[in-house]
């Protein structure tokens, strides 16, 4: 069984705006509708577990009346301190109604744009695998600085690649992962995939989407509004 769990408990802090970026309205929907409409549509995808904050489960209960046709919703689950204190909350709750050896596909509520054959891909790749993460490789030149002032190093861009969601582990493996860094470790994950490889996970790596793009900055939402405007 493959679960998705969507994170949609972040504040939206960055962006400056009066609500949290994955609630705001493109289109007459809120950004969260759309992964919501990809994932629960995925004949792959069983089951659909989302974080976020209480005072938006009526809004998210919306979209999922109007988007989740297969009725696949499994239940919320409260926001942690930081991003990976969220999934463990969300692991926590599937494991009540999953099995150790089900997959996790963790998804950003703020990439509405994930393709069907990214969440195949996914899933395909994660078989014999651990798990299984999209990449896209780096197009300028890297360096690195030990006092972000000067250049230490040059690094080599064909050996570094850029992660995105959605990635995908098994649940058994995954959730001892990030039990591990508790209580004061998993405060400084950055990245989903990160416990994965702390723990030594066999993690696949394939070729990520460009659209698949995290709406992170006002810039962002821009970008992907005039993606759906010039969709119809």
């Amino acid at each position: 069984m493959n679960i998705a769990l969507i994170l949609s408990g972040g504040t939206g802090a960055r962006m400056g705006s009066d609500i949290p970026k994955q609630y705001i309205k493109i289109q007459e929907r809120p950004i969260i509708s759309y992964c919501i409409e990809r994932l629960s549509h995925h004949k792959e995808i069983h089951g659909i577990q989302i974080v976020a904050h209480t005072q938006w489960h009526d809004l998210i209960k919306e979209c999922l009346r109007a988007q989740d046709l297969s009725g696949k919703f499994r239940g919320f689950s409260q926001p942690g301190a930081n991003r990976q204190l969220s999934i463990l909350h969300g692991l926590e709750d599937i494991r009540l109604y999953a099995r150790d050896a089900d997959r996790i596909l963790v998804h950003d509520a703020a990439r509405p744009l994930l393709s069907k054959q990214m969440v195949s891909d996914c899933i395909e790749a994660a078989e014999g695998h651990d798990g299984a993460v999209p990449v896209l490789p780096m197009k300028d030149t890297v360096y690195r600085s030990e006092d972000g002032k000067t250049i230490t190093a040059l690094l080599n861009r064909e050996q570094i690649f850029a992660g995105q969601a959605p990635e995908i582990f098994r649940l058994d493996a995954y959730y001892e992962a990030n039990q591990r860094l508790l209580p004061e470790k998993i405060l400084k994950i950055n990245g989903s995939t990160e416990p994965a490889i702390l723990a030594g996970m066999d993690i696949a790596m394939i070729p990520g989407d460009e659209t698949n793009f995290k709406i992170t900055t006002k810039a962002d939402l821009k970008r992907f509004q005039k993606i759906m405007e010039a969709s119809g």
